[in-house]
């Protein structure tokens, strides 16, 4: 009865608990397992259990590729919405561009003359048309031709890309100043 309570009170173990082994004892490690003729290949179970084990993995990994493929349908439909939006806001600013340019050819005209101003009206024009190309294409014919841009001339891209970030870096910069100041 006295073992039974030692049990249901647990003690820390101290350096007393432990009694080292006789010092002409010798060590024999045990045989592995795999020399003393137990099988733990999968295939060699006779038991049903194993069956329901495989079964239960293959499940598994079938629920896991449906809800990777679940999840990646979820993301390309946020991502095509993040595109169409981005795309809405990049015609209204190049709109708002094309106008501007075309207020600012008005002051030239009348402050350099008709030529210089008609320079103004020729860029408002162009950076009309590429606001209209923008707006008649879906987002997929716009990254179909990124990619063939990329493919064709992979230099330009490059170079698009890193003016890019250069303008983008500029601009949190310039931001990051003014909430500071």
């Amino acid at each position: 009865m006295a073992d039974q309570q030692d049990r249901d009170t647990a003690q820390p173990i101290s350096d007393g608990d432990i009694t080292p082994p006789p010092a002409d004892a010798s060590f024999t490690p045990a045989a592995p397992l795999k020399d003393a003729g137990v099988d733990f290949s999968p295939e060699s179970g006779s038991n049903d259990d194993a069956g329901e084990a495989g079964s239960t993995v293959a499940g598994a990994k079938q629920a896991l590729r449906d809800n990777v493929a679940k999840g990646r349908e979820q993301a390309a439909d946020k991502a095509r919405l993040f595109a169409e939006d981005g795309k809405a806001k990049a015609t209204d600013a190049l709109g708002q561009l094309s106008q501007l340019l075309r207020d600012a050819a008005q002051q030239v005209d009348d402050k350099l003359g008709d030529q210089y101003g008609q320079y103004a009206r020729g860029a408002a024009d162009r950076v009309q048309g590429l606001t209209s190309a923008i707006d008649e294409k879906s987002v997929d014919d716009l990254l179909a031709d990124a990619r063939e841009l990329v493919r064709k001339s992979p230099a330009v891209a490059v170079g698009v890309a890193a003016s890019v970030g250069f303008v983008v870096a500029r601009l949190l910069s310039a931001g990051l100043d003014q909430r500071d100041a």
